[in-house]
């Protein structure tokens, strides 16, 4: 078991989204650290900060390049319906926007270019974040919901119930449950970062908290692992 576990996390430590997906971990906890210890303990605080920074600059650069997946991604969609291709094309141009954007804010907090132009950027990147997250989690609620639908038609006893079998019909009905339990991740993930966008582009006292904004980080990042993590 042990040894088969460490496989697994040699497997997911080899993609670039299990990396992404540690170091996230990372960032949220020592914000959390940081809030946690600032008036008590000031320089557990301060080099939880230094953690934390260190962290997201170093996921924004291994992140060089990400944009163009979004090209990707809607290849990878030729069979989806015109509903669900129309929300793919307006979440990963919202998604590519954010990545592209992110390159500027980068170089920009790392003083390559001018570190006045990081609020700047940031708010373009945040903006094009928060709409690609409305319309994967639109998508995915859709696709949960016909998945639903499928489900009940290949119930035992249902005239949809597949051809096959009912051991087929029961691996279909497996697959659709496993198909959402992944999606009901990426929305919670994607609620997630949306809260942490809008910290950005609109600071308010609830999304830009410590605690929420911390707590917003490690849903999207446990969850990722989660959906990240292999099968087997």
């Amino acid at each position: 078991m042990a040894a088969d576990t460490v496989d697994k996390l040699v497997v997911f430590l080899a993609k670039r989204d299990g990396i992404d997906k540690l170091v996230k971990t990372f960032q949220y906890v020592s914000k959390l650290v940081n809030w946690h210890a600032e008036a008590a303990h000031p320089e557990v605080a301060r080099r939880a900060k230094q953690w934390e920074v260190a962290s997201g600059l170093s996921r924004k650069a291994f992140r060089s390049g990400r944009f163009l997946t979004g090209f990707n991604a809607l290849r990878r969609s030729p069979g989806a319906t015109t509903l669900i291709r129309s929300l793919a094309v307006f979440a990963n141009a919202g998604e590519m926007v954010y990545f592209f954007f992110d390159h500027f804010l980068w170089l920009s907090r790392v003083g390559v270019i001018d570190p006045a132009l990081a609020r700047r950027m940031s708010y373009i990147s945040a903006f094009g974040e928060s709409v690609g997250y409305v319309f994967f989690i639109l998508s995915d609620l859709i696709l949960i919901r016909q998945g639903l639908a499928e489900q009940r038609r290949r119930r035992p006893g249902e005239t949809g119930e597949d051809a096959a079998g009912p051991a087929a019909a029961e691996e279909e009905r497996r697959k659709i449950r496993v198909d959402r339990v992944m999606r009901l991740m990426a929305i919670a993930a994607n609620l997630a970062d949306l809260i942490i966008a809008l910290a950005d582009i609109e600071p308010n006292p609830f999304c830009n908290h410590a605690v929420t904004l911390g707590i917003s980080g490690l849903v999207s990042a446990w969850a990722g692992w989660y959906r990240n993590w292999p099968s087997s």
